[in-house]
């Protein structure tokens, strides 16, 4: 089995961080948010990083033109996570292995977290391996719904849960470990009959689960991982939780 690989998803645009920067370019303490995703994949022993590029891609490709192992993928257009992924396909074709996937605006991202994931994956090579936090606050994040057994069901997101399923504190972080044959097979079969008319990745893990294959859930991650960056303030605060937990910062 070929040694993991990673998916880091940066074609945004911060729209809401008063700036026209790329989402991943703006700064929390001195660096690059997407600076500190590649340097916690490095840590969890990933060397090769395919970042998925859209707006202002040229400047991501300035940012991390020092970088070992990076390739540059370009979404024309923003079609949805689901998407963003699905273009990288000629890329991972030949890979035989996992396949780790992130957001490039998670710089609380832990190596530590990466490597409780890539370990459960490689002891009972599943489909599909999510990375979950329990969270006091999980407003407006999608919900991990379980069988009876503790099993993995589904995804939730809140605005189609339950009032019961709104209670759930476990909730989808974007943070996922795919054997990368099966999201070659889930990819094909994602469908944008939704509202935005977008490809979500999120529906990857319940297409592999319907088609009887073994999906995990499992909540290693940090609760400092769970804090959402789409605006300057969540950007302070996310600066602000950095610095507590002794990251180094640039000033």
């Amino acid at each position: 089995m070929s040694a993991p690989l990673a998916i880091i998803l940066a074609a945004g645009k911060g729209t809401r961080m008063d700036n026209n920067l790329p989402k991943v370019l703006c700064r929390v303490c001195g660096r690059a948010m997407i600076d500190f995703v590649l340097d916690a994949l490095e840590g969890a022993g990933v060397k090769r990083f395919l970042v998925v590029v859209g707006y202002r891609a040229d400047d991501v490709r300035r940012e991390l033109s020092s970088r070992e192992g990076v390739e540059f993928i370009e979404q024309i257009e923003q079609l949805g996570t689901g998407h963003a992924v699905a273009v990288c396909r000629s890329n991972i074709e030949q890979h035989d292995g996992a396949v780790v996937i992130l957001a490039g605006d998670s710089p609380l991202v832990r190596s530590e977290s990466l490597s409780k994931l890539l370990g459960q994956f490689s002891a009972s090579r599943p489909a599909c391996i999510l990375g979950t936090v329990i969270s006091s606050n999980p407003q407006g994040l999608g919900r991990i719904v379980r069988d009876d057994n503790g099993g993995f069901l589904g995804i939730v997101e809140e605005r189609d849960a339950s009032t019961e399923q709104k209670q759930i504190q476990e909730v989808n972080m974007s943070t996922y470990v795919f054997n990368c044959r099966d999201l070659l097979f889930a990819l094909e079969r994602m469908s944008d009959n939704n509202k935005q008319g977008e490809y979500y990745l999120t529906d990857c893990p319940g297409i592999l689960k319907a088609h009887g294959l073994d999906v995990q859930a499992h909540a290693v991650l940090h609760p400092s991982e769970a804090l959402s960056i789409n605006t300057v303030d969540e950007l302070a605060a996310a600066e602000a939780q950095m610095r507590r937990l002794g990251n180094p910062c640039a000033n």
